[in-house]
């Protein structure tokens, strides 16, 4: 077997991948933090919300997308 000359990786760390590979992908924190077994959806939020801020600003523009904006009168 070759040596891949990568750093080690414990369960820890894969479960951490997994869920903000979940968080980015648009996962609902809530079933994360139930996957996860969390006791709180603000242990889950503070975890994984600030691991990827380009993530978090694409699914807040998303959502600002879905309120509907006033037109403006040309006349």
């Amino acid at each position: 077997m070759q040596k891949a000359d990568l750093p080690p990786i414990n369960l820890r760390d894969l479960r951490h991948g997994t869920a903000a590979l979940a968080h980015a992908d648009g996962g609902d924190l809530h079933a994360i933090k139930e996957t996860l077994r969390h006791s709180t959806i603000t242990l889950t939020s503070d975890t994984y919300t600030s691991l990827l801020p380009e993530i978090d600003m694409e699914i807040a523009e998303k959502a600002a997308a879905l309120v509907p904006r006033a037109r403006r009168n040309l006349d």
